[in-house]
């Protein structure tokens, strides 16, 4: 097989939920939450043998309801968070909670079980995040940098920032029901293992109609004070040590911004997407316009993701069934490509080299996939592979992708 070629893996279910390992730095490891209706929801740990390019998959039982967008803690493999559907006095309403996979599934490389002989473990509960009195939770957001203690969850129109503290020796024993623990008391739940949790602060939007944020994310800038939301054509950005607005561009795009993300090595620049097929990226320093668009899709981009290591290098996801890598160079932390001294020229190279290298490189379409045939919901990169990453499309087909070795080696050389 090509080092290039994708590689597919079907699930049995319908899924919109995919999430890195963020704490995994060695293993190459992937989330995804189901959507069923009729069975018990999964979570499928999917590790990819990158030598071998085969897939190995473990299993994991989410009964609570279908899952609608999964988070791993950036610093512990074992503990992710996800929002789910749950059905209350005849209304739906998406709550989230906080889990830990079991001791044995928590690093990576693990090769797949015999589905003939092996039993679907369970998620252990470690803390709801209540929202009975603010609504449908959107996204669960990790602090970026931190200890995994710290968390805010999008919940209609209200921004919950959550202190997750360690438990104490005081044991408060738990029930179990259907392979599942719940503590007895959610709101004082201390048992040994668990994570007690408080609500320490809360900020709301106000203005007309039913105002309900759709995404956000977590800056790993500015000692990860500040966050980005999205809600209908709105972007804003919070501090959250006041939880105070700090900047808010309204009509960021035409129609409702599904997504955002930070770029990892410029502190104040984002991009977002949304239903008028657009990509844009700002700086949060004026926004009266974005700093660059991108018109590739021809449908709602779902989601858009900057490499963690590569800042020019930008990930799409779209309804029309196809995943767009860019080269946006332009607006990147190198944007003149790699600087060459003289001092490193021989006599036979061409003494214009280093005034060439300072000329800014071209933005472009790198490559579009078309390994989906129905809606992607999600992309994202690999927390172990700078040059990977998977998408994940409705019909609950996961493709592994790498970064063509062209341009891989045209940016490290």
């Amino acid at each position: 097989m090509e080092d290039d070629a994708p590689v597919i893996y079907g699930l049995e279910f319908q899924a919109r939920a995919l999430t890195p390992q963020t704490a995994e730095t060695d293993a190459i490891r992937f989330l995804v939450g189901t959507q069923s209706l009729k069975y018990d929801n999964q979570i499928h740990i999917i590790d990819f043998d990158d030598e071998n390019n085969i897939i190995n998959k473990n299993v994991l039982l989410h009964q609570v309801g279908e899952i609608w967008h999964i988070s791993a803690s950036p610093a512990d493999k074992g503990v992710l968070a996800t929002c789910y559907n749950k059905t209350s006095d005849s209304k739906v309403l998406t709550c989230a909670a906080v889990w830990r996979m079991p001791k044995e599934l928590e690093s990576g490389s693990h090769e797949s079980p015999d589905d003939s002989s092996s039993t679907t473990q369970t998620l252990e509960l470690l803390c709801h995040l209540d929202n009975t009195a603010h609504g449908n939770m959107a996204c669960v957001l990790w602090e970026p940098m931190g200890d995994g203690k710290k968390i805010i969850s999008l919940a209609d129109n209200h921004i919950l920032l959550w202190d997750l503290q360690e438990s104490s020796s005081q044991a408060v024993a738990p029930w179990r029901r259907n392979g599942i623990f719940f503590p007895r008391d959610i709101q004082n739940w201390n048992i040994t293992g668990g994570f007690p949790k408080k609500l320490a602060s809360s900020a709301s939007l106000e203005g007309k109609g039913q105002l309900k944020f759709t995404s956000g994310r977590w800056s790993p800038h500015h000692n990860c004070t500040q966050v980005a939301t999205a809600n209908d054509t709105t972007l804003r950005g919070w501090d959250t040590r006041t939880m105070s607005q700090i900047y808010c561009i309204e009509n960021a795009h035409g129609q409702l911004v599904r997504d955002l993300d930070f770029n990892p090595n410029k502190q104040y620049y984002l991009a977002s997407c949304g239903d008028d097929c657009r990509v844009k990226f700002w700086d949060t320093r004026n926004v009266t316009e974005p700093v660059k668009t991108l018109e590739e899709h021809s449908h709602w981009v779902w989601n858009v993701r900057y490499n963690h290591s590569h800042d020019q290098l930008i990930l799409t996801g779209s309804s029309d069934s196809r995943v767009i890598l860019s080269n946006m160079v332009s607006i990147s932390s190198e944007p003149f490509g790699h600087l060459v001294d003289d001092d490193d020229l021989s006599d036979q190279e061409d003494p214009h080299r280093e005034e060439k290298n300072k000329e800014p490189l071209q933005d472009s379409v790198i490559a579009t996939y078309e390994e989906h045939e129905d809606s992607v919901y999600a992309v994202d990169w690999s927390s172990a592979d700078p040059w990977l990453f998977a998408s994940l499309s409705y019909d609950g087909r996961l493709v592994i992708n790498r970064v063509p070795r062209a341009l891989k080696y045209h940016i490290l050389l």
